[in-house]
């Protein structure tokens, strides 16, 4: 696939069909995370069978953008770090599974116009606004970088909470402990919505942010047994 030509929308793949590899993985993963986590998600009826949108995902773990994408038909471009596309294999893996490069040492336009690029063409775009994996599972501060792609894309927004894949897969792990999962799909925040706040990026964030935490609560209440709060 071309990443670096925006004038030319006919070489992506299409966006509401994965294809074979992501079919299979799907197929394989949905068995083993489904009874190794007791994974489950809610509210994937929020997200729209067509139509561009930007998920915003709180970020637990490596196994995330996974997790997100499990019960979806549709697939997701998820924004990863350029360097993981250099590793042999995992870069072949991300090139097939429609991720986006991103150079986090440095501001990358390239990245925000490819995303813009397949937003624009109905596809899902996946972000982890805070950066970085937790330290202690929960939603920690927004980096503001992403609202530019927010603003330009006119799409809209959904949240997306995870609890439990902290404590499956925690910082510095590498094994997979059998820890419960669950996702929340939360409501779209609209594009008319976003453009209400014209300017104003402290606003805007504080809104992003506090949907975010609203869709992990849920998913954290819903993992430990509590009665889950609307989102």
């Amino acid at each position: 696939m071309t990443r670096d030509n925006s004038d030319e929308p006919d070489d992506l793949p299409d966006p509401l069909e994965r294809n074979l590899l992501w079919r299979t993985l799907q197929v394989i993963l949905q068995n083993v995370l489904c009874f190794w986590l007791g994974y489950r998600a809610r509210g994937m009826e929020n997200i729209p069978p067509s139509g561009g949108g930007l998920m915003v995902v709180n970020h637990q773990s490596f196994l995330d953008p996974v997790l997100v994408g499990l019960p979806l038909r549709r697939p997701i471009s998820f924004v990863a770090r350029d360097s993981l596309f250099r590793v042999p294999v995992l870069g072949w893996v991300l090139n097939n599974m429609y991720a986006i490069p991103i150079n986090r040492e440095a501001a990358s336009t390239a990245s925000l116009r490819e995303s813009i690029r397949r937003l624009k063409q109905g596809f899902l775009v996946g972000i982890f606004p805070e950066g970085t994996r937790t330290t202690d599972g929960c939603v920690g501060e927004l980096k503001p970088g992403f609202l530019a792609l927010m603003r330009r894309s006119k799409q809209p927004v959904y949240p997306i909470g995870i609890s439990g894949a902290f404590e499956a897969l925690p910082r510095g792990s590498f094994m997979l402990w059998p820890r419960r999962v669950r996702v929340i799909y939360g409501e779209p925040i609209s594009a008319e919505t976003i453009e209400s706040y014209g300017r104003d990026d402290e606003g805007l964030l504080t809104v992003v942010r506090l949907r975010l935490i609203a869709c992990h609560r849920a998913a954290e209440d819903w993992r430990l047994g509590r009665e889950a709060a609307e989102v």
